[in-house]
This record gives C-alpha cells, sequence and structure tokens, in this order.
C-alpha cells in the first residue's frame, strides 16, 4: 500500500474503517469540500489539512530520496565536501 498516490491511501483508509466521507471529514476537523477534493486527488491541496487527516488516521508523511532518479542537487553537494 505504501507505493500507492495519498489520495488512493486516504480513501482505501476510510473506506476501511467503514466511515462515509461526510462522517469522515467529521471526526478528523476537515470539511467535506477539501476530503473530496483530495481523495479525488486534487494536485493543489493544503499540507496542513493533509497533516490534519494523516493525524487522525496516526500516520505522518516521510520524505524519502527516490534512488531511480538522479538529482543535480545531490551531485553538486557530494563533490562539494
Amino acid at each position: 500500500m505504501t507505493h500507492l498516490p495519498i489520495n488512493i491511501q486516504i480513501k482505501k483508509l476510510r473506506k476501511k474503517l467503514g466511515l462515509t466521507q461526510v462522517d469522515f471529514a467529521k471526526r478528523a476537523g476537515v470539511g467535506l469540500r477539501f476530503l473530496r477534493e483530495l481523495e479525488e486527488g486534487k494536485p493543489t491541496v493544503r499540507l496542513d489539512k493533509i497533516n490534519q487527516v494523516l493525524d487522525f488516521l496516526g500516520m505522518h508523511i516521510e520524505i524519502m530520496r527516490n534512488e531511480n532518479i538522479k538529482s543535480e542537487f545531490t551531485d553538486n553537494n557530494s563533490s562539494s565536501k
């Protein structure tokens, strides 16, 4: 499940809890419109609201380096060390 987009993961977890969008939004403390847009994969959503939803689910966002992508930033910094 960790390789699915965040909107799909949140939707699956909500359904696993047996909650409607209305109930989930109320319990997570976010608006129904926000939750619908998040689950639909809207590309611009507020990170603080995503964190609020994830906190309700007992989860968090973790940033990891994608080893399959060569980064100019990483290449430039490694040569200056």
